[in-house]
Formats: C-alpha cells, structure tokens, sequence
C-alpha cells in the first residue's frame, strides 16, 4: 500500500504533463488547418481591346503586361487613381451559369484603368478578355462573375 501511495502522486503529475502535451499539439495542429483569409470578395466582367488610351498611362503600352493579364478598376478599389500599377490574384468563386468558373485557376493581373462610369459602381473589377478567360468561360463576360482578390 506504502508503495503505490508513493507511485500515485508520480502518476498525476505525469498524466497531467501529458494532457498538455496533447493540448499543445491540438492546437498547433489547428493552427494549421484554420488559416485565415487575407482576400476579399468581389465581381467582375470583361472587356475586349482597345486598352489605350487608359487613365493610368495614357497611351503608353510599354507600362502594360506583355501577356494583357490587366484590369480596369471599379470604385471600391480605384482610390482616386493610387489603384494605377498594384497587382491582384484573382479568382472566380462562382457564377450564374454553372460551370462558369474554371475550377483552381488564379490569375495575377495589373491595374491599368478605371472602369467606365456604369461597370465602376457595379463591379469591383473589369478585367482584360485575356485575364477573364484564364479564370471564367468567356461567355460569361457580359453577365460577370464572383470573385476572390487579393493585392500582391
């Protein structure tokens, strides 16, 4: 009886060593697999070319992207013009049409313009015809989409 009276407190504080463990570990694992999002929602449509002039840089095209992945900003983000030059991961979350988006496809474009007076208080972005077909089926440009984006 002596000896397991002397065992018994030995046994608590390691049971009690143990549960911590297990609840760190619970929580790093959390941690891991709860990861915050840093992105915004938003809409967008598409617009086809002419891309100049814009109200970024004019005529200048050497300013642009080979690839055209750009955007015209909507009122949200446009910030009086400061919006000229930052760069967004994009992607369509959902759609009216189903199948409207193409699943896991992120684009990174640039702002180039504002958006036309109308589409600027209706959407967040227009994106270049190039950039929206990267991440939506192209007929969808007049309808728009729903979008994840997040400056980069």
């Amino acid at each position: 009886m002596n000896q397991i009276a002397r065992i018994l407190p030995d046994f608590h504080v390691q049971l009690h060593r143990l549960a911590i463990v297990i609840i760190t570990i619970s929580s790093l694992v959390a941690d891991l697999l709860i990861q915050p999002s840093h992105a915004d929602v938003g809409t967008a449509s598409a617009y086809s070319p002419p891309y100049v002039p814009n109200a970024c840089y004019g005529y200048d095209v050497s300013l642009f992207p080979s690839d055209n992945l750009i955007a015209a900003a909507g009122n949200g983000i446009w910030d009086n013009g400061a919006a000229c030059g930052r760069q967004y991961l994009v992607r369509c979350i959902s759609s009216e049409v189903a199948g409207g988006c193409v699943e896991g496809a992120t684009v990174e474009i640039s702002i180039v313009d504002v958006a036309a007076a109308a589409a600027a208080a209706a959407t967040t972005m227009v994106l270049s015809n190039t950039a929206f077909g990267m991440i939506a089926n192209p007929s969808l440009t007049n309808d728009g989409i729903n979008i994840e984006f997040q400056q980069v």
